[in-house]
């Protein structure tokens, strides 16, 4: 019996130890595998990258603009390699988006022309928009951010007076290009403008051409994020849109005494008294009528 588990005991400790040893050779393998991996360097491209920042208009030049290298496999669309480099220097490019230090240099991100119609999708149409400072959100709207346009007018009909307005969305959710002479997404310190320039389609570049002459445009910040649609309903100075309801009338003039309908007569000192009524009779009467006339005769009583 005991021979038997010494056996036993003795298989066991075999079996531990080989299972250790397999176990060892498998982490030794990933290790040295891994080792291996960061020794040999993955295989790496040379593209064009900004040296600096580079706001919009700037000119490309080999002082802002220098080669790094980047994982061959992750080189972005559009990027310039080492052998493109000289090309893209020596075409006189401008940066027509605001393009970081570090960050690639894309064909999507310059021009050869500093001009805003270079960043307008072939279907989209640049309008620009008078504002103020209560119309233009205090100078927080900046190029990059996204509005709704809205448009106060007179309500139209005869009956409608100067103080009868109205306020309705024009457009929901459009791109802000630029404002004033600034088209730089960078800039974000808010500051009056007179002037903004947003991206539409071109139905809506029609409706603000039309607006601007009709009433008085403003625009409502919204979050770029913010995809829901605004509410279409119209605003009226008529409506209890705006709280309250109390409506202050116009005095009435004060209208002159009536005059009688009847003027009384002026009493005369020798007027004729009125002729005392007939006396009514105290026995039989009947009453005949001749033409319009109409009188009460007695009826005298005969003794039988």
């Amino acid at each position: 019996m005991e021979r038997r588990n010494l056996i036993i005991i003795a298989v066991a400790v075999v079996i531990g130890l080989f299972a250790v040893f397999l176990a060892n050779s498998w982490f030794s393998g990933v290790e040295q595998r891994e080792k291996r991996a960061v020794a040999q360097p993955e295989s790496m491209a040379r593209i064009a990258v900004a040296s600096l920042d580079l706001p919009f208009g700037t000119a490309l030049t080999s002082d802002n603009v220098r080669l790094v290298p980047w994982p061959a496999g992750s080189v972005p669309q559009g990027a310039y390699s080492e052998g493109e480099a000289q090309r893209l220097l020596g075409a006189g490019n401008v940066a027509i988006r605001p393009i970081a230090a570090g960050e690639p240099i894309l064909l999507s991100r310059i021009s050869k022309r500093a001009v805003l119609s270079a960043t307008i999708p072939p279907d989209m149409r640049a309008v620009t928009v008078p504002l103020d400072a209560v119309s233009g959100v205090a100078g927080f709207v900046t190029p990059g951010d996204v509005v709704d346009v809205l448009l106060t007018r007179k309500i139209p009909g005869d009956g409608a007076s100067s103080d009868d307005q109205m306020t309705s969305v024009v457009l929901q959710s459009v791109p802000v290009l630029a404002v004033d002479l600034r088209a730089g997404e960078g800039n974000t310190d808010p500051a009056e403008s007179k002037t903004a320039t947003l991206q539409v389609y071109p139905e809506g570049a029609q409706k603000l051409a039309l607006a601007t002459q009709v009433g008085r445009l403003s625009l409502a910040l919204r979050n770029v994020e913010d995809q829901l649609p605004a509410s279409r309903r119209i605003v009226t100075t008529r409506d209890r849109d705006l709280g309250g309801g109390l409506r202050i009338s116009a005095p009435r003039e004060q209208s002159a005494p009536a005059k009688p309908a009847f003027a009384a007569a002026p009493s005369a000192p020798a007027a004729a008294a009125a002729p005392a009524a007939p006396r009514r009779s105290t026995g039989p009467a009947m009453t005949v009528v001749r033409g319009t006339e109409m009188t009460e005769e007695e009826v005298k009583r005969y003794a039988s």
